[in-house]
């Protein structure tokens, strides 16, 4: 018989609007001794069900809600149901995008608390952060064999996060074989390498592909810098573009090579682009003092804030990112500038690059707003699942 928690009254709100998270501080007494990532069920102070949910002795968020359904089992059927929703719902934008890179499991955005999954050709990379994904990760795993059958699964749970929830990072194989590398994937008609082995998160960044589609609208004829450029997708975009120039700049040597084997793979002309290794705030500056100016910069850096108490510090380095690259656009250039800080919120970031306008002396006029790909849903449930911001600006 499963263990179950009881909230303190008035604690079941939340739940009640299927958010799928509780806190240990909603908890009034729990009823049997789980253990990590053992189903739960989770009952209001009056004892009626509300939800089946995967204990986390360790984390603050103390239950993560698989099912509000009662009747629902958390066994392998039910994880295959999830996913082929998943699936579902993303298959037009796969088809559209000539899409074999993509999303299909976007955690507690697709009701799987923890379970991301990215599907790069005939590789499945999953990344488990919590300890109910770590608990029934046979049953996800065998759930992928029988959606995909013939590809390939391999775990990149290799991050710190883990540990907040009792775990051990951990990478490997857990079907198949051992990723070749690299993969090859085709995102809107270009091939771009991802390295799954060594590679950021599950390998590559695929909530970036509108804003890098919308990139190519503001290149024709342009010098264009690419900050934080990885491994240099944004370029292509540019290049199939008609832009002058691009630079793409990054601190990872590694990242740059693939960037230019990138631009190799698609016929591209190498000529019209650079690779700067180097800090970005120290270029930037640099170009500053310099008096190098461009037409079209994309400011795409990494995280700044990964909690509450880091998201001041996070606001002062967006804006000073932001004016020192408005500092070297030419007047009416174009800035693409990015945040996947989730604590950053949209209101919060478009203030911060609006005060970075005025301390860098110029107009700012917001054109656009940009968001994750859609293969990167958001829950009406669980509004977390928005956390990438990008805002196209003209800056005189």
């Amino acid at each position: 018989m499963s263990s179950a928690v009881y909230l303190q009254a008035g604690r079941e709100k939340s739940l009640k609007r299927k958010h799928p998270w509780l806190f240990s501080k909603a908890i009034k007494k729990i009823k049997g001794k789980p253990g990590l990532g053992d189903t739960v069920t989770i009952h209001d102070n009056d004892g009626k069900f509300l939800a089946t949910a995967a204990y986390s002795p360790h984390s603050q968020i103390r239950a993560r809600v698989w099912s509000f359904d009662e009747k629902e089992i958390i066994d392998q059927a039910f994880f295959e149901r999830r996913l082929r929703r998943a699936f579902d719902a993303r298959e037009q934008v796969i088809i559209e995008g000539g899409l074999t890179g993509f999303r299909l499991c976007a955690a507690e955005s697709d009701f799987l608390p923890g379970v991301t999954i990215d599907k790069f050709d005939n590789v499945l990379v999953c990344q488990l952060l919590s300890a109910g994904a770590e608990r029934h990760k046979g049953e996800i795993v065998g759930a992928l064999i029988s959606i995909f059958p013939g590809c390939d699964v391999y775990e990149r749970s290799d991050v710190e996060v883990r540990t907040k929830e009792g775990l051990e990072p951990t990478m490997g194989v857990l079907w198949g074989n051992k990723p070749e590398q690299p993969v090859l994937i085709e995102e809107n008609g270009f091939k771009i390498e991802v390295d799954i082995l060594e590679g950021h998160k599950t390998g590559f960044y695929l909530d970036q592909r509108d804003s890098r589609a919308a990139l190519e609208r503001f290149s024709k004829d342009k010098k264009v810098l690419n900050c934080f450029s990885y491994t240099g997708t944004f370029s292509l975009y540019a290049l199939r573009g008609g832009c002058e120039h691009v630079t793409n700049v990054d601190v990872s040597q590694p990242a740059l090579d693939t960037a230019k084997r990138n631009i190799e793979h698609n016929n591209l002309d190498l000529s019209k682009v650079d690779f700067v290794k180097q800090d970005v705030f120290k270029l930037l500056r640099q170009y500053r003092e310099d008096g190098v100016l461009f037409d079209t910069v994309v400011m795409d850096p990494p995280k700044f804030a990964d909690n509450k108490a880091q998201l001041t510090g996070a606001c002062r380095g967006y804006k000073d990112i932001n004016m020192i690259a408005m500092q070297i656009l030419k007047p009416g250039g174009t800035l693409l500038t990015f945040s996947c800080s989730g604590l950053m919120e949209q209101n919060l970031f478009q203030k911060v690059v609006a005060d970075a306008a005025l301390d860098a002396g110029k107009d700012l006029l917001i054109m656009e707003r940009l968001n994750q790909a859609a293969d990167h849903p958001i829950a009406g449930s669980y509004p977390e699942g928005f956390y990438l911001k990008g805002l196209i600006c003209k800056v005189y």
